[in-house]
């Protein structure tokens, strides 16, 4: 992707699939949890849930703890963290567009109301 931080692409690449999105929300929402309970969770194999947790562990958004024979999953908020930074420019070009919207809305409003009298 032109003009994306490439760690913002892999980021974006990860979270566009549904179930990887849905795990980091689960992980987000429910704090560190099993490659199980995420399977069970999603009702998904677990060959399949660990193929997503690959892909979202190459793009830095989960680490996996080893713990005896499980693998806890955490979320690592440095990428999300990022990818909100990188947002926020886009956050301040929609503000500044809606606060004149917001402007000329007035102006049509005051402009009827004079119609009115």
């Amino acid at each position: 992707m032109k003009g994306v931080d490439p760690m913002n692409a892999a980021t974006l690449s990860a979270l566009a699939e549904p179930n990887r999105l849905h795990i980091i929300e689960l992980i987000r929402d429910g704090g560190p949890l099993t490659v199980g309970e995420i399977a069970g969770r999603l009702e998904l194999g677990q060959p399949q849930t660990s193929k997503h947790l690959r892909v979202l562990s190459d793009a830095g958004l989960v680490e996996v703890q080893p713990v005896a024979n499980r693998r806890i999953i955490k979320l690592r908020p440095q990428p999300l963290q990022e990818m909100d930074a990188w947002l926020q420019s886009f956050r301040s070009i929609w503000e500044d567009r809606l606060d004149r919207l917001d402007d000329y809305l007035r102006e049509l409003q005051r402009e009827e109301n004079k119609q009115d009298l």
